[in-house]
């Protein structure tokens, strides 16, 4: 870990149950008069967005809505939603939702305000700006998007492209627990491992290391492996909801600072061939992943046993590490999701084509502790299938 490092991430987070409700003082402070939330058509139709609209409407401030985001959002939705916000003169946007609204979100305040295609933007650092006024509104304790500055989208080829930008990072997150008490546990689930997997990936990632994103892992860990069971048992359990969202929002902090790195690279493809939610992508390919990194992993994968046993001794880092991985293992195993390849869709002659696009994810490979083939990527598809 370098001595010497950079932090950045969203400048304001706001956490309060029932907290949507402030959205249009939130929008007002930024200056806006037209604002536009971003979210897809599930959560519109689950009544999510209700204590959303009602504020709005007590505030006697117009908002418009779009409502058809697409998981793992593809390039044709994120235009139709900047042009949808372009007809309607927006001004401030509210990406309400899951990762891939958030994600929608960012790159519309980008689009409307940058004179950029979005093709030009694909990478680091390569977005000008300037963007509109941004809030995330989190409805899943899982990606951490709204303290992030990274946009994952899908390209007409089915690959995995992410806009990386210090602009993506909004101006206000705001997290309401209240928001997440609906999501059915499997996706709960899911989401919530995905959370786990960007505390694991940032603490042990090879590049960017620091001892701020080591802390926020620590604690998002400890938030995030705390309360799932007691989340998927009870949904409308708020304490433990409100924890989730901490730990999620602590993990994306943590892995915008220190890049997420192979399980991330693994699971891309299925997502974008198979459109396998992305936690579950994660959730699948996490435990060989962790197997797999040991070797180089092993001292830091003993750390975290610490932060999820921590009532346990061990004689050594390999045991501590051992015991780690087997947390993990148990943990997904008793989650309620698919915890197979060929319950999502994949066939074994799958196998050789997702290998070889996780091979094109270099930006996260190269963080993994322990060097990646697509050999090993396959051997990783293949003990999951």
């Amino acid at each position: 870990m370098s001595l010497n490092f950079t932090f950045e991430t969203t400048p304001r987070m706001i956490q309060q149950t029932g907290g949507a409700t402030q959205l249009p003082a939130l929008v007002a402070e930024l200056g806006g008069q037209r604002p536009m939330i971003v979210t897809d058509a599930g959560l519109y139709k689950a009544g999510v967005l209700a204590p959303v609209l009602d504020a709005f409407a007590a505030a006697d401030q117009s908002v418009h809505l779009f409502t058809d985001v697409q998981a793992d959002p593809p390039e044709e939705v994120v235009l139709a939603t900047v042009e949808a916000a372009r007809k309607a003169g927006a001004d401030v946007i509210i990406g309400l939702g899951g990762g891939s609204s958030m994600d929608t979100a960012k790159l519309v305040a980008l689009l409307l305000g940058a004179q950029q295609a979005l093709p030009e933007i694909y990478g680091i650092g390569l977005a000008r700006g300037p963007r509109l006024p941004l809030i995330q509104v989190p409805t899943t304790a899982g990606t951490g998007s709204e303290v992030t500055p990274i946009s994952i989208v899908t390209t007409p080829t089915h690959e995995k492209k992410g806009v990386v930008s210090p602009l993506l990072y909004p101006d206000i997150a705001l997290l309401d627990a209240s928001l997440t008490v609906g999501l059915p546990a499997a996706v709960t689930a899911a989401t919530g491992i995905d959370a786990m997997v960007h505390a694991i990936e940032a603490y042990t990632s090879k590049h960017k290391k620091n001892v701020v994103s080591d802390a926020l892992a620590v604690q998002a860990l400890r938030l995030l492996a705390g309360n799932m069971d007691r989340v998927i048992a009870n949904g409308a359990d708020l304490e433990a909801r409100a924890a989730m969202l901490q730990g999620s929002m602590l993990a994306g902090m943590a892995f915008a600072n220190a890049p997420v790195a192979a399980v991330h690279a693994l699971a891309y493809p299925l997502g974008g061939h198979f459109h396998v939610p992305h936690g579950l992508s994660n959730a699948l390919v996490l435990v060989p992943v962790l197997q797999f990194n040991k070797p180089e992993a092993e001292r830091l994968y003993a750390e975290l046993a610490g932060v999820v046993l921590p009532e346990q001794g061990f004689a050594s880092d390999a045991a501590a590490a051992d015991a780690f991985i087997t947390f993990m293992k148990e943990m997904v195993a008793r989650m309620p999701f698919a915890q197979h390849l060929a319950e999502v869709g994949v066939e074994e002659t799958h196998l050789d084509m997702l290998a070889t696009d996780a091979m094109k994810v270099e930006r996260l490979l190269m963080n993994n502790p322990r060097a990646m083939t697509k050999e090993d990527a396959f051997a990783i598809y293949a003990s999951v299938l």
